[in-house]
């Protein structure tokens, strides 16, 4: 018997998480030029990162012997002035997903469940199988969230309920009223956990002070990251707000240095330029505009986003995809989140958007 073969069955079943695919690697299978590529598929900054962070970064690696600090302090501090919480209230993670993670190890466990939805992000399913716990698909209204059918979900071992908003990959939004209600209905040994990784994106008036909700629901874990607006995917730094408490059996599961230094103090400074967050907002609402106005004239069917990418109904969407890699475009199929008619479209810049629906058309 091989040392593989007594891993645990849980985590040998597991599917592993699918990202977008790298310009190099399609540069290298098709023979194209690096520079000829648009990239599409994993919601990231076509503005890239804020200069203030980028300069940030570059100090911090004359450090780069160093370890970092492994609590965060400064980065916390900026948050919790920026936020009105406390410093306890506080949790960083190597991206988000970490945060999601550190969920996982610390409130799951075989013989417990997390409940999620239908086209929700994979990560919630695989970081409840790795640690053996059972996890909860409830089908999807529309695309996204059925809250009342998710409440009724929640069983006696049920110990996290995941909700993404805007949620990834459909792009799909609840009002943040119905979600206030929700959490009044759910019993308090369940940990809610309020996924805001395409937050920043949110029109003025779809946005709400959510972090206040954790003075009455200390059962609520907030998350979200400066990988998209603030575009930071490439460093990996992301956060949860919570409840003191909550935030201590999470910080037990969390490596050591789990954050580097060129990321905390990329984050750091990203959080003061205002200007950039702006711009990027801006941009996402008129790529978005073009996109949606693009994808009608070729007759295809997009669902509402209000992240900073939209599903495009295109068919048959393996041989789409196929077609467009050719053209040097690269888009997410979803096939996985059991979307095989659709593709995923992140928001470009203007010329980039125009080359997508440009080889859309022709693969149509």
């Amino acid at each position: 018997m091989a040392c593989c073969d007594l891993s645990p069955p849980y985590v040998r079943a597991i599917a592993p998480y699918l990202p977008g695919k790298p310009i190099s690697e399609l540069a290298r299978e098709l023979g194209l030029a690096e520079a000829d590529i648009v990239k599409l598929a994993s919601n990231e900054n076509p503005l890239g990162p804020s200069p203030r962070a980028l300069a940030a970064a570059q100090d911090a690696l004359h450090e780069m012997a160093l370890y970092p600090d492994g609590a965060g302090f400064a980065l916390k501090a900026k948050l919790a002035e920026k936020l009105g919480v406390s410093a306890q209230q506080l949790v960083l993670g190597n991206g988000s997903n970490d945060v999601l993670d550190m969920v996982a190890r610390a409130f799951l466990s075989p013989g417990a469940s997390s409940v999620f939805s239908q086209h929700a992000f994979a990560v919630y399913p695989i970081a409840t199988q790795t640690v053996g716990a059972t996890g909860i698909s409830v089908p999807a209204r529309k695309l996204g969230h059925d809250l009342a059918a998710m409440r009724a979900a929640i069983r006696d071992d049920t110990r996290v309920l995941w909700i993404a908003n805007p949620n990834n990959p459909t792009g799909t939004f609840l009002p943040w009223a119905d979600i206030e209600a929700f959490l009044e209905t759910v019993p308090r040994q369940v940990l809610v956990v309020l996924d805001e990784a395409y937050g920043e994106y949110l029109p003025t008036d779809d946005r709400a002070d959510t972090i206040a909700w954790i003075e009455r629901f200390p059962n609520l874990l907030i998350s979200r990251t400066f990988s998209k607006a603030y575009g930071l995917a490439g460093l990996r730094v992301g956060y949860g707000v919570a409840h003191p408490d909550v935030i201590d059996l999470l910080n037990r599961v969390r490596h050591p240095f789990n954050v580097n230094a060129p990321a905390l103090a990329a984050a750091e400074a990203a959080l003061d330029d205002i200007e950039f967050l702006l711009r990027s907002y801006a941009l996402n609402s008129a790529g978005m505009a073009q996109l949606v106005s693009g994808l009608a004239g070729l007759k295809v069917e997009t669902v509402p986003s209000k992240g900073n990418f939209l599903l495009a109904k295109v068919g048959d969407a393996a041989r789409i995809n196929t077609e467009l890699l050719k053209r040097g475009v690269i888009v997410r199929p979803v096939a996985n989140y059991g979307l095989p008619e659709y593709l995923r479209v992140s928001v470009g810049l203007a010329g980039q958007n125009a080359r997508f629906l440009d080889a859309l058309k022709a693969c149509l």
